[in-house]
Formats: C-alpha cells, sequence, structure tokens
C-alpha cells in the first residue's frame, strides 16, 4: 500500500489528481478515462467522479494498486 500525504494546507484531495501524483497515470484526462470506466475504487467501492474528495484515512484502489490519504 502507497500513502499520499496531504499537504498541511489541504484538506482534501480530487480522485484524478492523487493518481496524477501517485503516477498510476500519465495525465488527467487518462485519469478521466480509467474513473468514467469504473476501474477506480474508492474504500473499496466503485467510484465514478473524478472529483470525489478524498479524506485522510481514505483508500482509493486502481489497477491492484493502493493509496492511503494521509495528513
Amino acid at each position: 500500500m502507497e500513502q499520499f500525504k496531504l499537504r498541511e494546507s489541504d484538506e482534501f484531495i480530487k480522485l484524478g489528481q492523487v493518481l496524477k501524483a501517485a503516477g498510476l497515470v500519465e495525465n488527467g484526462v487518462e485519469a478521466k478515462e480509467v474513473i468514467q470506466n469504473g476501474l477506480v475504487a474508492v474504500n473499496g467501492e466503485i467510484d465514478t467522479r473524478r472529483g470525489r474528495k478524498l479524506y485522510p484515512g481514505d483508500t482509493a484502489t486502481f489497477d491492484g494498486n493502493e493509496i492511503k490519504i494521509e495528513k
């Protein structure tokens, strides 16, 4: 499991942004495609909203990679 640490000034990160930041997709277009195609899960459930806000404690899963959001 990979961990993604939010900046001190941030309360959340959007799903598409965390996929890009973790290097799981190359750009926003690819992030949008994989999310809309139902290939990404948040906290164990498929989520098709690119703008889904992830808060500390949330987990995103894509292509066998799991990212846990931390403060």
